[in-house]
């Protein structure tokens, strides 16, 4: 089973602290966010390779930092990969960097998608578990608690067995407090099916849009995130991750 860490995007939100280091180097409670993601990867013993996909400015800070991470802590092993983009009006997209990998690595093998800022309180050994048994695409998703604040999101209904019976991005009228995240299992028979929603010149931004275009055409399956899940977007949320991370 592969790895793809999606590091391709420019964070200016977070200006100024993105303008010299990529979003998913900065530290949370004392090392790099996406340590905090390899290492709850990490129980996931199907796993054999890490892309981490990334822009032409930040390539050689993530070879430095794979370089030493796979040293010093990890038994994965990396190949990070320059998806050539230079900025924003440029860049390929997080499904269009997902499909930039597969393609020119010759991806032929199951693999998860993660963004590299997405932060868990709780190790994902169980998600590697469910998705081998499903044997299908599954999206991993979270209750954020209330309607509001998942028009931020997307909005998610599903059936008895998890399956995926709605996907909203951004609802304005929300049923449902369930939200998928940037974490994702896709069997290698779903190869194809991305190259084509690539293909039809859909929008290659935004993971989940992929879900989606998907779930209608093969069944997508759903495993619940426990404990906490952060997704950093702010200068704010970056201060919270901090001090809750710091606990664990």
């Amino acid at each position: 089973m592969k790895v793809i860490i999606l590091a391709a995007g420019y964070a200016t939100r977070l200006y100024p602290l993105t303008l010299t280091q990529p979003k998913p180097l900065l530290p949370v409670a004392g090392k790099p966010m996406v340590e905090h993601v390899l290492d709850n990867l990490a129980p996931i013993t199907a796993i054999d390779r890490v892309y981490v996909v990334t822009n032409a400015k930040f390539a050689t800070h993530f070879q430095t930092w794979a370089d030493h991470y796979r040293a010093t802590k990890s038994k994965f092993d990396f190949t990070v990969v320059n998806d050539g983009s230079t900025d924003d009006s440029n860049k390929l997209g997080a499904i269009g960097d997902i499909n930039y990998v597969l393609t020119t690595q010759a991806v032929d093998d199951d693999f998860l998608v993660v963004a590299g800022d997405n932060l868990f309180s709780d190790k994902l050994g169980e998600f590697g578990k469910f998705c081998l048994e499903k044997n299908a695409p599954v999206e991993a998703v979270y209750d954020v608690g209330n309607l509001e604040e998942i028009k931020k999101y997307n909005s998610i209904t599903t059936d008895a067995d998890g399956r995926i019976t709605f996907f909203e991005e951004k609802p304005k009228h929300p049923v449902s407090t369930l939200t998928g995240i940037a974490l994702y299992y896709y069997p290698k028979r779903t190869i194809a099916l991305i190259q084509q929603y690539i293909a039809e010149g859909n929008n290659p931004d935004q993971p989940g849009r992929l879900v989606q275009w998907l779930y209608p055409r093969t069944p997508v399956y759903t495993w619940p995130v426990p404990g906490l899940w952060f997704d950093i977007g702010s200068k704010e949320t970056l201060e919270e991750a901090n001090q809750i991370f710091a606990k664990f």
